[in-house]
């Protein structure tokens, strides 16, 4: 973004203002990076004035270049946002958007109003409702699900329970509090292995496969636990579902109209990744194929739709969300979760989805900031 040399203030523009906020504290920061990466590439710049907004992994807000090439993941290399000196403070509350930035010296300057922001965070200290609640303070328009609906997909245990009590099929699970973790080992592991083998054991509240192990026999359940408890004191033990994976995209509808459903889209992992790990996600994509539209039944396909869109609407889903679910041997559909950020690379299953709707990656994007946009702000 061009700041004026003469004044330290942005230049006037009648194009949306946009702040890409990425990066941040959780464990799938090089992640968020790579699909700000993405994102500067498509968004239309003839429309957006873009703001590049990175989080440090202390939790410090820089503004940072507009350069995708520095947030790629390449070479096996995982980007992250570095100190610049240039701290961003955003405005907290009332009509005045007006961003600004402070160096390394202490001396402020205006970085001009914001519009709507784009976060694109993954993980806790971003999709978690954190930076929503933020947002929501400072009065800002913002792409995404809101507060409630982002804290509670973010918790696989308190998603699933919301699930279940809205009568949407969910797999067999179990979670372990750090309480009962720390206070009777034994019984946490004897209820976990009351479930079926293999099962998955998670961090709770993580995605893009952070944290996560097949565990095949239950003297493997232990270990698997701990290495969990890196990410997050809260696991969740899942039962494995056979049957194909099979997710597809969800887009707010305007006014009141109903969410929008891509093409559904499958994943197929092979080589020596048990599962669709963030190894086969991210470093190796020559082990992962994912076919959009997946071939599936014309009833299996629509069944799939109705769990998505109903899933959504249980959740209060705002914006977008991608809904993953398992398709069994005998056409059983079960949901899995949502992701309220999901993988948003031009290679990842929702854009590819949407792609295969035909919906493009830049129209995407544009979809998105205009759904933001149009959003009230507030109570809604």
């Amino acid at each position: 973004m061009d700041i004026s040399p003469r004044t330290g203030t942005p230049p006037a523009t009648d194009r949306t203002r946009v702040a890409l906020v990425f990066g941040g504290r959780s464990d799938e920061h090089a992640i968020s990076c790579a699909t700000a990466a993405s994102v500067l590439r498509a968004i239309d710049r003839d429309r957006y004035d873009v703001v590049p907004v990175g989080i440090t992994r202390e939790g410090h807000w820089v503004l940072v270049e507009d350069d995708p090439a520095a947030l790629d993941i390449r070479d096996g290399r995982l980007p992250a946002v570095g100190d610049t000196g240039q701290r961003v403070i955003v405005p907290l509350g009332g009509v005045e958007h007006e961003w600004s930035v402070v160096d390394a010296h202490g001396e402020v300057r205006p970085l001009g109003v914001v519009d709507v922001v784009f976060p694109l965070l993954h993980g806790p200290f971003g999709e978690d409702g954190t930076i929503q609640g933020l947002l929501e303070l400072a009065d800002l328009r913002y792409v995404g699900c809101g507060v409630l609906a982002s804290a509670a997909m973010m918790d696989k245990h308190v998603m699933k329970v919301l699930f279940a009590s809205a009568g949407l099929p969910v797999g067999p699970f179990t979670v372990i509090t750090d309480l009962q973790w720390r206070r009777d080992r034994a019984a946490a592991l004897d209820a976990a292995t009351s479930l079926r083998f293999p099962v998955f054991v998670k961090p709770a509240r993580a995605g893009s496969s952070v944290g996560v192990h097949k565990v095949d026999r239950p003297e493997e359940l232990e270990v698997a636990v701990e290495k969990a408890r890196d990410h997050d004191p809260k696991v969740l033990v899942e039962q494995g579902i056979e049957g194909r994976e099979v997710e597809c995209g969800v887009l707010a509808g305007r006014g009141t109209a109903p969410p929008r459903i891509s093409e559904c889209g499958e994943i197929v992992v092979s080589g020596e990744h048990a599962f669709y790990d963030f190894e086969a996600k991210y470093l190796d994509e020559s082990s992962v194929r994912i076919t959009a539209p997946a071939d599936l039944p014309a009833p299996v396909r629509e069944e799939v739709h109705r769990i998505a869109a109903l899933a959504f609407e249980v959740a209060g889903g705002e914006g977008l969300s991608r809904v993953d679910c398992f398709v069994t041997p005998t056409g059983d559909v079960v949901l899995n979760e949502i992701n309220t950020m999901p993988g948003f690379t031009p290679y990842s299953m929702y854009p590819q989805a949407w792609a295969a709707s035909g919906v493009s990656y830049p129209e995407l994007v544009d979809e998105l900031i205009t759904l933001a946009l149009d959003r009230p702000l507030g109570l809604r």
